[in-house]
């Protein structure tokens, strides 16, 4: 079993705001495959059911992104999963431009703290990302500032599309293999 995490904050105030992208993919593969994201297991948001012919969970952390590690850890050891081959982290990463993707095996937090918690929960680096362009931050803005604000209509476009494609991305990771997927989507 797959299980697919979209990072982001709960509660309504942080809704479509560049770090939530995770929960709008994990929104649109619910939406997509028919799967109802409404159980609270795990200290998340989660539901099971079929993509491209696999079983999955998917999860929205409730924890708030610094946390997120919590419950990635406890849905991995609860259904005893490989972390390397059965995880798939979909988050925000700000040194891409709005609407583009980038998939990895393995890398360091990059300075997301959300990746950092998950990797010192896993006691690894080695797990599957789908990384969805939100921009720079602005000069003078402070980061924490910039990443919980919300996209102009211009690039909210571009985001859109790139959550169609993480979406995409997520099916082709499952029904194919994870190198055919970063060549097809990998911007």
């Amino acid at each position: 079993m797959y299980i697919i995490v979209g990072l982001g904050n709960p509660t309504s105030k942080y809704e479509k705001t560049r770090h939530n992208i995770g929960f709008d993919v994990i929104d649109a593969l619910a939406d997509k495959y028919s799967i109802k994201v409404e159980n609270a297991k795990h200290r998340a948001l989660c539901g099971t059911g079929m993509i491209e012919g696999e079983k999955v969970l998917l999860m929205k952390p409730q924890t708030f992104m610094n946390l997120s590690g919590e419950a990635v850890i406890d849905a991995i050891n609860f259904y005893k999963s490989d972390a390397t081959t059965d995880l798939i982290v979909i988050y925000d990463d700000i040194s891409m431009e709005p609407g583009r993707l980038r998939l990895r095996k393995k890398g360091s937090a990059g300075g997301h703290n959300g990746i950092k918690n998950i990797i010192t929960h896993l006691g690894s680096e080695q797990f599957l990302r789908i990384k969805v362009g939100v921009g720079a931050k602005p000069d003078g803005w402070d980061l924490a500032d910039y990443v919980l604000s919300h996209f102009s209509s211009s690039d909210r476009k571009l985001v859109d599309d790139s959550i169609t494609r993480a979406v995409d991305a997520t099916g082709a990771i499952i029904a194919e293999n994870f190198e055919k997927a970063m060549n097809l989507y990998n911007s």
